[in-house]
């Protein structure tokens, strides 16, 4: 099959562990894209912190972020697509938060506000460090100058798990997703990255069949199951690998390196 459009996850997919970015992996996307094919980071990052990961493979294009939420042009770095949510509508979510003790962050397509972002913990500002994010004070709703597009709630696996089974018995307007075993996300009820991906496909002319994409969580079931060929990391959920139409090698072991070399680099 010639894939013409290849997605990738970026932490737990395309990184290792340590957030570095292999050689054997760079040096498989350039090959695959020298043979035709496009590459979009598909990501719950938010621009800021995965366009430089393209930078650093010498690439343009798109990098489809906040779990699908937004989609940006690296060239222009404008914003093409993006699913806006109903910022007031997050206020439950806020509140329960600050009652029960939950960190949590607002994203737009390129800020990040906390509560206190001047009283950070050392934990917390290095984890921003990080990726490259500056969180700043959380203003009023209405103070926002950009749509709300990502609500992030983390914590310790045994806390998000129960946060999760909470939220669930809400009548939720948000689209919930887990994108990391800490980490707890809400979007507009149509975002997802299946959904972002389908609709960067459409505007290119480029049919479903001819997409590939490899990731390793829950929030990458969608791409997964929309791509012709899905692929799933070996350090994936049992869930993740049944939605996958194959499973590589882990992050760790270069798994998209082995799966590029195999379903795109080598085909003939």
């Amino acid at each position: 099959m010639n894939y013409k459009l290849i997605a990738l996850d970026v932490d737990g997919t395309l990184l290792h562990d340590n957030h570095e970015l292999s050689q054997e992996n760079k040096d498989s996307i350039k090959a695959a894209v020298s043979l035709g094919a496009e590459l979009v980071l598909c990501t719950g990052r938010g621009p800021v912190s995965t366009m430089p990961i393209m930078e650093k493979m010498g690439l343009s294009g798109y990098v489809i972020t906040h779990n699908g939420a937004v989609t940006v042009d690296l060239k222009t770095q404008e914003v093409i697509d993006q699913f806006p949510m109903d910022a007031e509508g997050l206020q439950p979510y806020v509140d329960y938060c600050r009652e029960h003790g939950i960190h949590f962050d607002v994203n737009t397509a390129f800020g990040l506000y906390i509560d206190k972002a001047d009283q950070m913990t050392p934990k917390m500002r290095s984890m921003y460090d990080e990726v490259f994010l500056e969180p700043m004070n959380l203003p009023h709703w209405s103070e926002l100058s950009e749509p709300v597009v990502k609500f992030s709630a983390f914590g310790d696996l045994e806390t998000m798990n129960e946060l999760e089974k909470e939220w669930n018995t809400w009548n939720s307007p948000f689209y919930m997703v887990r994108s990391g075993d800490f980490f707890l996300d809400l979007m507009h009820k149509d975002a997802s990255k299946g959904e972002a991906l389908r609709r960067l496909a459409a505007s290119k002319g480029i049919a479903r069949e001819n997409v590939l994409a490899m990731g390793n969580y829950y929030n990458d079931i969608t791409m997964l199951t929309f791509a012709g060929k899905g692929i799933a990391m070996d350090n994936s959920p049992v869930d993740v690998k049944a939605a996958a139409d194959e499973v590589t090698l882990s992050n760790n072991e270069d798994g998209v390196h082995h799966a590029l070399e195999k379903f795109v680099i080598g085909v003939k």
